[in-house]
């Protein structure tokens, strides 16, 4: 009896061992599977990653003035981008390649067609209009701190270049009259989820290299009050003068101090707003400019609604004051002057939100020239300037990938 207990007990022990080695042979795999997965995604991070998008847009503008010309400039600037009336247009092409990992991103942005000239004037590459929109490198010191050296768009206003992201297609004169975008070094530093700031040292505005020695100054303050409202304090100064025949820059400089803000609130409706406020003293670019500070200034605002999955509607108010002269909007005469602008857009999402449709209608009222008339601000269609308004009706086509 004692020989058989004995026997069992042996039996029992082996099967105890057999059961703890299948066990740690278990656990060894399990190990070895999770130690594989995250080798996997340490690789993934460090190897980064690529991504290819971007977009193309054209459109058709009906100038209810009938203009000779064909032409929604005006006198002068009256319009940026959709300049084109009576005719069907290519706007702009984009082309977009990022790569990116856990610490850091680099983008080459390049733009092409008629728009990309006129938004990128200082660093086209050929006469058939291909420019370099952005091309960058960041670098992620921490979670809080960053820092971008290369050409990037601007950090000020409320609109963009890209047609896919604002709401309207034509553009407001605030953003005409703004910075486009800086070839310089910037730094980030975000104190939490709901505040940031950022500043940095760029060449001239506007402009792959300088003309000058002097570098610029660009910061941006962002917070977050209360959540879905999003508010940004932009700055700019720069001395923007040509070198005398001496070599050295004279005294000037253009500043610009700009607020942009958001507030969604609620899932169908968005408001915002965009001020701005320049200066400037002395040459810009040789270009000439005042002897004393000129400002200029503005400000737009912005209701966006969403009647459903596919469209929406929005409408801009914008006034825009450069009686001073400095910026490039002026009259028929030369001289400064201001405008009321009032536009109403829709947004018509297809294929998955991959095609934009944006039918849209513009009003741009100017101050009424005193003695001849035909000195306005607007062509009629026998060639003479008798307008002090114009109204457009287009549709523009994006897609988008």
């Amino acid at each position: 009896m004692k020989k058989v207990y004995c026997t069992v007990l042996s039996l029992m022990v082996s099967l105890l061992g057999f059961a703890n080695t299948e066990g740690d042979k278990k656990n060894e795999k399990v190990t070895e599977a999770v130690t594989s997965v995250t080798e996997v995604q340490e690789n993934e991070e460090v190897q980064g990653a690529f991504s290819f998008s971007g977009y193309l847009d054209s459109y058709y503008s009906a100038n209810f003035n009938r203009p000779m010309s064909r032409s929604n400039t005006g006198a002068s600037n009256a319009r940026v981008f959709d300049i084109k009336s009576g005719e069907f247009q290519i706007g702009l092409v984009q082309a977009k390649v990022a790569y990116t990992n856990s610490k850091s991103e680099a983008v080459v942005d390049l733009t092409f067609g008629p728009n990309a000239n006129m938004g990128n004037y200082g660093n086209a590459l050929f006469s058939t209009a291909l420019a370099i929109k952005q091309a960058y490198f960041t670098y992620n010191f921490s979670d809080k701190f960053s820092m971008t050296a290369g050409q990037f768009g601007t950090h000020i206003g409320y609109e963009v270049i890209d047609a896919p992201a604002n709401f309207n297609y034509s553009l407001s004169n605030l953003f005409n009259n703004g910075p486009f975008y800086h070839t310089g070094l910037k730094a980030t530093y975000a104190f939490s989820d709901r505040a940031s700031l950022m500043v940095g040292v760029v060449n001239n505005v506007d402009g792959l290299g300088d003309n000058n020695r002097k570098k610029g100054i660009i910061s941006q303050l962002y917070f977050a009050p209360v959540a879905d409202w999003n508010v940004y304090l932009n700055f700019i100064n720069s001395n923007e003068a040509n070198p005398g025949a001496d070599g050295k820059e004279p005294d000037a400089f253009y500043r610009v101090l700009d607020l942009t803000t958001s507030y969604q609130v609620s899932d169908k409706l968005l408001l915002g707003v965009n001020a701005a406020y320049g200066a400037q003293k002395g040459d810009y670019q040789g270009g000439g400019g005042p002897s004393d500070s000129e400002s200029w200034g503005g400000f737009a605002l912005y209701s966006n609604v969403s009647l459903s999955d596919n469209f929406g509607l929005g409408a801009r108010y914008e006034y825009f004051n450069n009686d001073s002269g400095v910026r490039g909007l002026v009259n028929r005469a030369g001289m400064g002057t201001h405008v009321s602008s009032y536009t109403i857009s829709g947004n018509i999402s297809l294929a998955d939100g991959h095609i934009l449709v944006k039918p849209e209608f513009r009003l741009d009222a100017y101050p009424k020239l005193s003695g001849s008339n035909e000195a306005q601000q607007f062509e009629d269609s026998d060639g003479n300037f008798t307008k002090n308004s114009q109204t457009t009706f287009g549709m523009a086509f994006i897609y988008q990938f």
